[in-house]
């Protein structure tokens, strides 16, 4: 059995933690999201990886490599185009038309092939979905979970048949018109011969064009009804969620990193903590390099970025920091993710640190006491 990971989108709805980061490689507990998904194949003995790329390529091509540290063979395909200034531009061609891409310069799918979106935590059982597969004589499958009636807006739901065979599918349906309550994780494993049905040289789906090419043409396409964890980031209210989530360990087998220095508190390497007057409940997660000053005041769940500065009188309250925030002096961040110049509330609402009227966090590595534009009010006065 092989793999294929799609990597190759922009990931517009995760901004701005994709204005600098593909969406494969957002952290989750200090690690890409997409190493998750390398190390569940390899666990499961499926080690000849693709992946197809387009946005910021460079940075999954740069972690992964050829994939030997993560026991598996990793080859990528980039999707874009050298423009007349000679400068490489992404333009991804659709997940279906990226495989076929592939399929027609190299071969690669000559086997069975599971197809996972490169943005999902999985721990299904690769090798109970591969028997079932096999046991009706599918040529495609698509893995489904059950959600309720009130969640189908969110996902696009598979209908099928009695024996599971798919008859058609509905994109985010309202909760009065689904047809189904099973819904698309995006994991697909798919026979060579259907990647014969896809068209070459353009834009194609697998979700919205070839899968009902396959229902149209009579191919043996069956859903699998899953019992799994499926961690999907859609957007940054889900990444929030998603962390809120790992970090109270209510996800399995993902484990806090660092050492355990008192009950619910990690920490990284060189971590520097003044206790004088300082609260930290946890969970809480401090990375390498942090300092917190006296007086901070921390609530889990909560993930602290290395190289970051918690300074005196500061609340941070069940946020997601990146490497090297600082969070200024008696300011108070709460249900936060902020991410370098930009920061997003739970609700989704972003603020760049300029529009920010009380310079609530700034650059760690910054060394300045006073921000730039209070420095020039000061000098003109």
């Amino acid at each position: 059995m092989k793999a294929m990971i799609l990597a190759a989108g922009k990931g517009t709805r995760v901004q701005p933690l994709t204005y600098e980061l593909p969406k494969p490689m957002i952290p989750i507990l200090g690690k890409p999201v997409m190493e998750y998904l390398v190390d569940h194949l390899v666990k499961f003995g499926v080690t000849e990886i693709m992946v197809n790329v387009s946005y910021l390529h460079q940075k999954i091509e740069n972690y992964f490599g050829e994939g030997q540290r993560f026991g598996a063979q990793i080859g990528y395909s980039f999707e874009g185009y050298i423009n007349d200034e000679r400068v490489v531009s992404p333009k991804p061609i659709g997940s279906a038309g990226g495989m076929k891409k592939i399929q027609e310069f190299g071969g690669f799918f000559d086997e069975t092939t599971i197809v996972i979106c490169g943005d999902a935590i999985i721990d299904l059982d690769i090798k109970s979905a591969l028997f079932e597969h096999r046991r009706k004589g599918a040529m495609a499958s698509v893995i489904t979970k059950e959600v309720p009636n009130d969640k189908s807006s969110e996902y696009g739901m598979v209908v099928t048949d009695d024996q599971g065979r798919v008859l058609s599918f509905q994109e985010k349906p309202k909760p009065e018109d689904a047809l189904s309550n099973l819904a698309s994780t995006g994991i697909y494993i798919l026979e060579p011969e259907v990647l014969k049905l896809i068209p070459s040289d353009q834009m194609f789906d697998i979700g919205s064009e070839l899968f009902p090419l396959l229902v149209a043409k009579g191919v043996p396409f069956f859903a699998q009804k899953r019992f799994f964890n499926w961690i999907d980031i859609g957007n940054v209210k889900d990444f929030w969620a998603v962390l809120q989530n790992v970090l109270s360990g209510s996800v399995a087998h993902m484990t806090m990193p660092g050492t355990q220095i008192a009950d619910g508190i990690w920490v990284g390497l060189n971590t520097r903590i003044d206790w004088e007057g300082t609260t930290i409940t946890g969970p809480v997660y401090i990375g390498s390099g942090t300092r917190i000053e006296a007086g901070s005041t921390i609530v889990g769940p909560t993930w602290i970025g290395y190289g970051s500065h918690i300074c005196a009188g500061a609340e941070v309250v069940r946020s997601v920091l990146f490497e090297y925030t600082r969070v200024t002096p008696n300011t108070e961040m709460t249900e936060m993710v902020v991410c370098k110049d930009y920061c997003v509330d739970r609700q989704g609402t972003m603020m760049h640190v300029s529009d920010c009227p009380t310079n609530s966090w700034r650059d760690a590595r910054d060394r300045r006491t006073v921000p730039r534009d209070n420095e020039e009010q000061e000098s003109d006065a």
